[in-house]
């Protein structure tokens, strides 16, 4: 997950769970141009089908004392970097799409839930943090021209009025089968079915969870 911007722009720092915190992703800013990251990205994956079909709706996992729904609003866009989970990568590298939309779930947190809702802006880029020896995502392993590691990059959508808790969800028999749910579930990036997408949304605008 990308973390608080502090100091400089290019400080965004995200965790990601089997993918960020705990192995779950953060966000930061990248550096070079654009058209160098896209070109790196295309050399060092080559096109393949993801892993699994596409929904166009997705779920992002952070923890809210590193990066928040509040944060991402603050900035209006952020790299989702600090992902070291191969699966979780897959998704953003090879089926995430501009455009699909991202529920914010905040973990770690008391109680855990879902805060609000960004989006893809672009394609995926490298994460720069895994050539930053000062990260804790800091990957000697990954080259520059063929980088191990990419993010995606999100932009804020909408902020609910309160946290939809986890819950609320657990005890929603519409939810049955959300990845979400799995029992040992750590992805920091996951799929979501639009219905429950679309459920979700419904709930945390009304604020209403009983």
């Amino acid at each position: 997950m990308p973390a608080r911007r502090a100091k400089t722009a290019s400080s965004k720092t995200r965790n990601a769970a089997a993918g960020r915190g705990g192995g779950s992703g953060i966000r930061s800013s990248t550096s070079g141009t654009a058209s160098a990251a896209k070109r790196n990205v295309r050399r060092a994956t080559p096109a393949k089908a993801p892993a699994v079909a596409a929904t166009g709706r997705w779920l992002v996992k952070t923890e809210p004392e590193k990066y928040s729904i509040s944060d991402l609003e603050r900035d209006g866009t952020t790299g989702w970097d600090g992902v070291r989970n191969h699966q979780a990568r897959n998704f953003m590298r090879d089926a995430m799409a501009k455009g699909d939309l991202v529920l914010v779930y905040h973990s770690n947190a008391k109680p855990p839930g879902i805060a609000g809702v960004a989006k893809v802006i672009g394609p995926p880029v490298p994460d720069p943090t895994a050539f930053d020896p000062k990260s804790p995502y800091f990957d000697p392993g990954s080259d520059p021209d063929a980088p191990t590691w990419i993010m995606a990059r999100l932009g804020f959508v909408e902020r609910f009025p309160a946290l939809l808790p986890l819950d609320a969800i657990r005890d929603d028999a519409f939810f049955e089968g959300m990845p979400l749910l799995a029992r040992g579930q750590r992805l920091s990036v996951q799929t979501v079915d639009r219905g429950h997408f679309d459920r979700i949304v419904k709930m945390g605008r009304s604020g209403r969870f009983a």
